[in-house]
């Protein structure tokens, strides 16, 4: 699928133009880059799962800037999801509504409801707002593959095979967004991610948590394994169970923690002790290691079972899944 020379810029026009043209084109957010092609366009959203490998069970998320907008793709919006909605958007969250016949089933997987977000990023909030439609965007990485956190991540996936990247710098939040929705009269959490649990709650009350999918995934984010690296993934509990793995000099070590003597192949995600900071760096250390011929294994400190550090977690879990 090569044939592009892959434009790197912060040109909202030219990602105007080639999206309109039914090209993908690369995006940031802030959580993670998005590959990203007009939603309402099922040969142009197919071309999305073509690029990353993707299978099409696996819904996609759909991108707009404003609330207002989101009723020409939807039957309902219950009012405990709107709520949700008035109280994070913009932000990382991802709402799971009822699509009208609008949004191709292609985006949803055939399924009857459709994540919608509105990102909060400033150069992405321009070119949604300059297009007539909205946008279909996962995260821009072959597909279980570890998310992008900036335009390099990108690029050395899919220079030559999408006409632009839209780079705008590092993603501050480093993990995807939250997906909410209900299933009757109980909200539910589908993806933890950047936004807190404590936080939705303390909007709508309190929410449960699906339990992970093998297959036919309700939402985006939800299969087992997933934003895993190549090399092999060990996770541990605390930074005494590290000393004997990474005398090892093809293994290399991410800590939140703390940081380990020098000389070891490691990262430490925090000086500050900072579980957001270290969820804008977490994807980024992984890249790094994964990327290192001479890495084999990589071991990850847990993160504390509060706040972020619980979705920190759970890309733990998926990432070093052996399904």
């Amino acid at each position: 699928m090569q044939g592009f020379n892959t434009l790197i810029s912060d040109d909202v026009d030219q990602a105007a133009y080639w999206l309109s043209k039914g090209e993908l084109v690369a995006i940031p957010t802030e959580t993670v880059y998005g590959l990203a092609a007009n939603a309402l366009n099922s040969l142009a959203v197919r071309k999305i799962f073509m690029t990353k490998g993707r299978p099409e069970y696996d819904p996609l998320i759909v991108h707009t800037d404003e609330i207002g907008k989101i009723r020409q793709w939807v039957s309902s919006f219950p009012e405990p999801l709107m709520a949700l909605a008035r109280a994070f958007w913009p932000g990382p969250l991802t709402l799971l509504l009822p699509k009208n016949e609008s949004v191709p089933d292609l985006v949803t997987a055939g399924l009857p409801r459709v994540g919608i977000r509105i990102p909060d990023h400033p150069l992405t909030q321009v070119l949604l707002s300059r297009l007539e439609f909205p946008l279909a965007a996962p995260s821009a990485n072959p597909f279980g593959y570890v998310s992008p956190t900036n335009a390099h991540h990108v690029s050395a996936h899919f220079n030559g095979m999408i006409p632009m990247i839209l780079d705008g710098g590092p993603c501050i939040k480093g993990i995807e967004s939250t997906i909410v929705g209900m299933e009757g009269e109980d909200l539910m959490i589908y993806r933890l991610g950047a936004l807190d649990r404590a936080d939705i709650e303390s909007v709508v009350g309190p929410v449960q948590l699906q339990p992970h999918s093998t297959s036919k995934p309700l939402a985006p984010g939800m299969l087992t394994k997933h934003y895993a690296p190549n090399k092999q993934v060990i996770v541990i509990g605390n930074l005494e169970e590290a000393i004997p793995l990474i005398k090892s000099p093809k293994v290399a070590l991410i800590t939140f923690s703390q940081a380990l003597d020098q000389g070891y192949r490691s990262v430490w995600l925090s000086t500050k002790g900072d579980l957001q900071e270290a969820a804008s760096k977490f994807y980024a250390a992984l890249q790094q290691w994964d990327h290192d011929p001479a890495i084999a294994t990589i071991v990850i400190e847990r993160f504390p079972d509060e706040h972020i550090g619980i979705a920190l977690n759970d890309k733990l879990q998926r990432a070093s899944s052996k399904s």
